[in-house]
């Protein structure tokens, strides 16, 4: 094979669209358990499948079907998008399934919620992939031998266990401060296991399409399909990978069909046939058909978010880090728990984007995080995610079978709420008899005293009350000796009148 034959280009697309939770008071806590704004989630997901996938479904459809297996793209679907297409746009997901069938179209493996499991626990990643992976085998009809994580994050570790779930090749970003004097226009492997190939996007060529092709102001400005391809001409000396990776809604949604992006995307397949060396492949031909020139150390996440290109716009500060780990400490309960409403609550709830709404990042990258926020303040998202966590784990807790040893503690606490009842009711007849009584009535209150001191003690460890008689007291007459007898007083009276 030729030096020119094996300069590859790869284009990928990314498709998942924002999932939000209702406005859920704290009053709500315990008594409405359904946490999602249907009516906006249902809203953007038409408005965004009218205005991008339909149509540029279409487009890739038509590309596909005219260069006859030259042309060739790669999506990943999260799972949670998959449900919104059954959900809301039935059409869409049945578009993606045409393109799968026509054999030019990769679909990659990710978790399913789109989350962040793979910054908090190796088996609830593995988990979240294998879910995601038979949804894509059961709604679109195909194996997924390649992967991207959420948001593109990446690091050496994540990597490894990726190779270890049987992936060839990953996709991440090309972060300045990772590659440093590397370009990320060649193909790498993972630096612990060398059998994963790592891709790396070519931010500066993506980004002038998603996010500076409809700025007016931008000295490159109009872009067309033939000076795109002209810049990928002059970098072909120097390269044997292109990697291209966009958020899919850059076709329509963020950058309107009336700025041209629509024409763009069907003249630039042509364009780079034509004027380039560059022949489309999917990341799986990639990494059977090119060799890595090295490995990349990735010793902490990155991702494709921000100027950073790391995790903070997730967990970059303290209100996001408290959310995530409460969140993940309700994750064995869950794993105990085989209520379908509830799993399917975890799942949602582990959606990055519950974080990103509540990031503080106001100045470098402030707006494209409120593009997205439904939210008015960071800390209305996180009060609003916080209630509803909250009132998943009152569920989760009502759901979870008692424990021998929960049972057990049950046990003694009834026991020991009847002993104290026990003493109480003696106390209050204590102090019942001994108000009753007189000063002089002392004897009577002791022996009183001394039978409920007997009584008591007669209470077993257990809280049990022995039955034994109480004896009715009945106080007794004394005579008084030092007053004199009425007769004595009455003759004496007599006498001195006599």
């Amino acid at each position: 094979m030729s030096a020119a034959s094996k300069k590859a280009i790869c284009f990928y697309f990314q498709v998942h669209q924002p999932f939000r939770l209702k406005r859920y008071r704290f009053f709500d806590l315990g008594h409405d358990h359904y946490y999602y704004d249907d009516f906006s989630n249902e809203s953007i997901m038409r408005k965004v499948a009218d205005k991008c996938y339909i149509p540029a479904n279409n487009i890739l459809m038509d590309i596909i079907l005219k260069n006859k297996g030259r042309f060739k793209v790669t999506f990943s679907l999260s799972g949670i998008v998959i449900n919104q297409f059954r959900l809301y746009a039935p059409e869409v997901l049945d578009s993606f399934r045409k393109l799968a069938d026509t054999g030019m179209v990769e679909f990659l493996a990710e978790t399913d919620s789109h989350s962040l499991a793979s910054l908090k626990s190796r088996s609830h990643f593995e988990d979240q992939v294998a879910l995601h992976k038979k949804m894509i085998k059961e709604y679109l009809g195909v194996e997924t031998t390649s992967f991207r994580n959420t948001e593109l994050i990446y690091s050496d570790l994540i990597g490894s266990w990726v190779t270890d779930m049987g992936f060839k090749s990953m996709l991440t970003e090309g972060a300045k401060h990772i590659l440093g004097w590397k370009s990320p226009n060649y193909l790498y492997c993972n630096a612990i296991n060398p059998r994963l190939k790592v891709l790396l996007r070519n931010f500066v060529l993506s980004d002038d399409i998603a996010f500076r092709f409809s700025n007016t102001n931008w000295s490159a400005w109009p872009l067309t399909a033939d000076k795109y391809a002209s810049w990928l001409n002059k970098l072909a000396p120097k390269s044997e990978l292109v990697n291209i990776f966009l958020d899919y809604e850059t076709f329509g949604e963020h950058n309107w069909k009336e700025t041209g992006i629509f024409d763009f995307l069907y003249h630039l397949p042509g364009a780079i046939l034509k004027k380039t060396p560059f022949k489309f492949m999917t990341p799986s031909e990639i990494a059977d058909t090119l060799q890595p020139v090295s490995a990349i150390s990735v010793p902490s996440p990155i991702s494709w978010a921000d100027e950073e290109r790391d995790i903070t716009a997730w967990l970059g500060n303290e209100l996001q880090v408290a959310a995530f780990d409460k969140l993940y400490e309700l994750s064995e309960k869950v794993l105990k728990c085989n209520d379908d409403t509830i799993k399917k609550d975890w799942e949602y709830l582990q959606s990055s984007d519950h974080f990103y709404y509540m990031a503080t990042k106001f100045f470098s990258d402030g707006a494209v995080h409120s593009y997205f926020n439904p939210y008015e303040t960071p800390y209305d998202a996180f009060m609003n995610y916080m209630n509803v966590l909250s009132d998943f784990e009152i569920r989760l807790n009502r759901c979870l079978p008692a424990t021998d040893e929960q049972v057990q503690i049950a046990k003694l606490d009834s026991l020991l709420i009847e002993k104290d009842k026990i003493i109480e009711q003696q106390a209050a007849k204590l102090e019942k008899l001994a108000t009753k009584s007189k000063p002089r009535g002392r004897p009577a209150v002791k022996k009183v005293q001394e039978t409920v001191a007997k009584e008591q003690a007669e209470i077993n460890d257990e809280g049990i009350e022995t039955k034994t008689p109480v004896k009715r007291i009945t106080r007794t007459k004394t005579r008084s000796t030092s007053k004199t007898t009425p007769s004595k007083t009455v003759k004496a009276e007599r006498r001195v009148k006599k």
